[in-house]
């Protein structure tokens, strides 16, 4: 695999991590360092770590893993959104969705990243069998994620201190279509 074909794979598997990242900074309105470092961190750790346990776990787990990490992706994404539309109606225009809580970006690293754990199992199917042929692409991986999600904040943040947008409501919606897109893909067979 090339060092341009990692790069377009790492982008591709940040998009998730960006658009996320857009929410939550719609959702802040200011330049909070703390939450933003840890949201990227976590998208970027966690991007890095499946495609390594995808490619460690290829023996044992690949047949279930490839059967149900779409509709796992699905389900977390889809719970979450739909409780942030809920909570963004029911609400006072004050966003019960907290991207500065662990337990929320934890929740999404994991279910932004589980198309990352099928790349890591492809990996294994590529001829890919040291750990060194891994680790460049993983460390790529983690990089574009840590970065694409930092600019995403930066631009949710711009544009949710201009605009008195329902940015909860948004988030959930973007949330539930990144599900479908990964159902759909894995469905159709596009992924």
């Amino acid at each position: 695999m090339s060092l341009v074909e990692i790069i377009l794979l790492a982008v591709a598997l940040a998009m998730d991590c960006f658009a996320v990242s857009v929410t939550s900074g719609l959702i802040l309105k200011e330049v909070r360092l703390r939450p933003i470092l840890t949201m990227a961190l976590l998208f970027g750790l966690f991007q890095a770590l499946m495609p390594l346990i995808g490619w460690m776990g290829m023996r044992y787990l690949s047949g279930l893993i490839e059967r149900f990490d779409h509709w796992i992706a699905f389900g977390l994404l889809a719970f979450i959104g739909g409780r942030m539309i809920w909570e963004g109606c029911k609400g006072g225009g004050e966003s019960h969705f907290d991207p500065t809580r662990l337990n929320v970006v934890l929740g999404l690293a994991v279910a932004t990243s589980i198309d990352a754990l099928a790349i890591g199992i492809s990996f294994a199917c590529t001829g890919m069998t040291a750990f060194g042929d891994i680790l460049a692409p993983i460390l790529i991986i983690g990089l574009v994620s840590f970065l694409f999600s930092l600019l995403g904040s930066f631009i949710g943040i711009r544009l949710g201190s201009r605009f008195h947008l329902p940015a909860e409501q948004i988030g959930g919606v973007i949330l539930i279509l990144i599900g479908i897109k990964i159902l759909v893909q894995h469905l159709t067979g596009m992924a």
